[in-house]
């Protein structure tokens, strides 16, 4: 098993705030989780598109470690499990519409592209 080398040394809040919730998928998953209050791991897949088994369920596992989202499993045949935020992940939310918003911004004017529009968010409202 993989194991890092140097011990992590974070010495800011913004250093903490962003391995929290930073990446590329962290951010998403946290605004579909807001938008849709509490989602199956397939629906929770479909919706996100393009992202794979393995790398929504590395990243759902570090959500919950870090205490932004909650699994609550169902005593059901099939199995059923559901993901929602915890309080301290819709504190976060707040934080990342605000950088959407930024972003979407500042992002067309750097760039020939447009974004294709979040279905979460409206970066195109500031």
């Amino acid at each position: 098993m993989y194991q890092k080398k140097l011990k992590e040394d974070i010495r800011c809040p913004l250093e903490y705030g962003l391995k929290v919730f930073g990446g590329k998928w962290k951010s998403r998953i946290i605004c579909v989780l807001a938008d849709e209050k509490s989602l199956r791991y397939g629906r929770l897949r479909q919706t996100l598109c393009n992202i794979t088994d393995a790398v929504l369920a590395a990243t759902l596992k570090e959500l919950i470690a870090d205490g932004l989202i909650m699994r609550k499993s169902f005593d059901e045949i099939p199995p059923h499990v559901e993901y929602s935020l915890t309080p301290k992940g819709r504190s976060v939310v707040p934080l990342l519409r605000n950088i959407c918003k930024w972003a979407g911004l500042f992002y067309r004017k750097t760039e020939d592209t447009s974004l294709e529009k979040c279905k979460h968010c409206d970066y195109t409202q500031i």
